[in-house]
């Protein structure tokens, strides 16, 4: 769903499950697809077997996680055979209780077949069915997978010829396996066109030519659905795979290269109500979003653009999140980023990451960015000198809020970073480094250079005062105060020093399980002997992203 988020689609879709047995499951999907990622989310809904408390619980959950998408289906019937349990019938029941419930509040999809029902032969009934859903209150149409591009035209005009207003939005199935490609088309009893066949039965057992094949000829049935003039958007059946869709995409040129610059912070803005007031973040969980909003899964309210109500943030406990620290298998753990025995494999492993190689890390969920590049050369070099980085930002003046990896906010405004460098060093190191820091600011006769540093044991050593806030990113904009969404300060970091070493201690926990003693012994000498250090260059404008690397200078710890 992350790396979906750059294709930055209209809606993604978090299915039901049968009778709603792990329907929770479901609720606690929407919640992190709203509230952590800030993707527009669609709650499958089904009513077979479900009592009124359990569908309200799901509406109530899905109202609560900023979710406004419902697609209201009747659901698949008992496996036994048995009739429904539950209180609704039909889908339209459904969509009157969401719609006396909540009013407007949910945009509610329907399901629609262009082939036919597999339980109602009768063409005619299956679309009356369907126009009984829309006055019911059913708002759009998303229709099975298909392949027949002709028979779902006629379809099409069929629904309009019947009145038939709402959007339809076709199901779009790409193809991976020519096995999966059989198996669904049989599940669903769709038929395959000719040409379908042609193609892919010659090569169905070279998966790698099923795949490029199956895009082209998806390609060009999605390119005669929107030159028909019938439909304006594609819903893809991605089954969590999304390279297939991906080639789709790319085949229709409805992918771009760049990022997505719309944002109102650099970071993404929750759709969880509870978060609408939210504009300031410390720097720290840049990379560890889940773990943020967990944490501050219990705010009452936000501190404002400046943090500056002065109260503590309290952040959750470890024990909040302690389950997702590391969100792999250990089995995922070795494979991601095998057994380091040594500061040096460690190093390693980080410039892998910093180059690309390898897509996170134990402290950041994510692949690097293309933000990194100013400061690339130097943060390699230094990590190959064993100075292990963990976060940093590069230093900006007065970028366009438009740029293509900087830019945040409204147009027409301008954007501001100050250099921020985020570490671990052995803390026998540590009293050298702030002997440096001391030296530049005497030098420059002010705390150009500001820092914090504090072991596993929380013994915090800074030259800032206790009430410090340090904005790192902010932004000017037309009609506007400046607006101030990043900053790096004491409370916040204290709260993050106790997860980053409750990280390398999960990490060397996974390896004493696996019986990775060298790992695992070196683990506990990062976890017991290191520091963790930030560095803030409070000078963007003179000497840009080198005063914090000069610090390291003449020092290698590898040699």
């Amino acid at each position: 769903m992350d790396r979906m988020y750059e294709l930055n689609p209209l809606f993604i879709d978090i299915t039901w499950n049968a009778g709603g047995r792990l329907g929770t499951l479901t609720t606690e999907m929407v919640n992190t697809t709203s509230t952590v990622l800030g993707l527009e989310t669609c709650m499958h809904l089904t009513c077979t077997n479900m009592q009124t408390s359990l569908i309200d619980q799901a509406l109530k959950s899905a109202y609560d996680s900023g979710c406004q998408n419902i697609l209201a289906l009747r659901g698949d019937p008992p496996i036994d055979g048995s009739e429904s349990t539950g209180d609704f019938v039909y889908a339209k029941d459904l969509i009157s209780h969401i719609k006396k419930n909540y009013g407007d509040h949910f945009s509610i999809g329907v399901a629609g077949y262009p082939e036919g029902h597999p339980e109602e032969p009768d063409r005619s009934k299956t679309l009356e069915h369907l126009k009984q859903k829309q006055d019911a209150g059913a708002d759009f149409i998303i229709t099975q997978m298909f392949y027949d591009v002709e028979n779902f035209i006629n379809w099409c005009k069929d629904c309009r010829d019947l009145g038939i207003t709402i959007p339809i939005i076709p199901g779009i199935m790409p193809i991976s396996t020519y096995a999966a490609f059989m198996r669904r088309a049989g599940w669903s009893e769709i038929a395959i066109p000719k040409h379908f066949s042609d193609a892919l039965d010659p090569i169905k057992d070279d998966d790698a030519k099923v795949r490029d094949v199956g895009a082209k000829l998806v390609i060009e049935m999605c390119q005669q659905l929107l030159d028909s003039k019938q439909v304006n958007h594609l819903h893809f059946y991605t089954m969590n795979l999304e390279k297939s869709t991906l080639m789709i995409l790319q085949g229709l040129n409805l992918v771009t290269n760049q990022q997505l610059t719309d944002m109102k912070q650099p970071w993404r803005k929750s759709l969880n109500p509870n978060r609408s007031n939210e504009n300031v973040r410390p720097i720290f969980w840049k990379n560890r979003k889940f773990s943020y909003i967990t944490r501050t899964a219990n705010w009452d309210e936000f501190p404002n653009g400046r943090w500056g109500d002065s109260r503590s943030p309290a952040f959750g406990s470890i024990e909040s999140c302690k389950t997702d620290l590391i969100r792999h298998s250990p089995q995922k753990v070795l494979e991601l980023w095998g057994k380091p025995d040594s500061l040096k494999d460690l190093a390693t492993l980080t410039s892998r990451y910093i180059n690309g190689e390898i897509s996170c890390l134990p402290w950041s969920d994510g692949k690097i960015t293309a933000e990194i590049e100013p400061t690339k050369a130097q943060i390699l070099d230094i990590n190959q000198h064993g100075i292990l980085t963990i976060n940093s930002q590069p230093c900006i003046n007065g970028l366009q809020s438009v740029d293509k990896v900087f830019g945040w906010g409204p147009k027409h405004g301008y954007v501001y970073q100050k250099q921020y460098l985020e570490f671990l060093i052995p803390t026998t190191m540590v009293e050298s480094l702030i002997k440096r820091i001391n030296s530049l600011n005497q030098d420059l006769e002010s705390n150009v250079l500001s820092f914090y540093a504090t072991n596993n044991a929380g013994e915090l050593l800074t030259n800032t005062q206790d009430s410090d806030i340090n904005a790192v990113t902010w932004g000017c904009f037309p009609g506007s105060e400046i607006v101030q969404p990043t900053i790096v300060e004491r409370i916040s970091f204290l709260a993050w020093k106790d997860e980053l070493f409750s990280i390398l201690h999960k990490w060397l926990t996974i390896m004493k399980h696996e019986q990775e003693t060298k790992a695992a012994e070196f683990l506990a000498t990062l976890y017991e002997s290191f520091t963790l250090v930030t560095v803030v260059d409070n000078d963007y404008v003179s000497n840009p992203n080198t005063r914090i690397f000069d610090l390291f200078k003449g020092i290698n710890l590898l040699a």
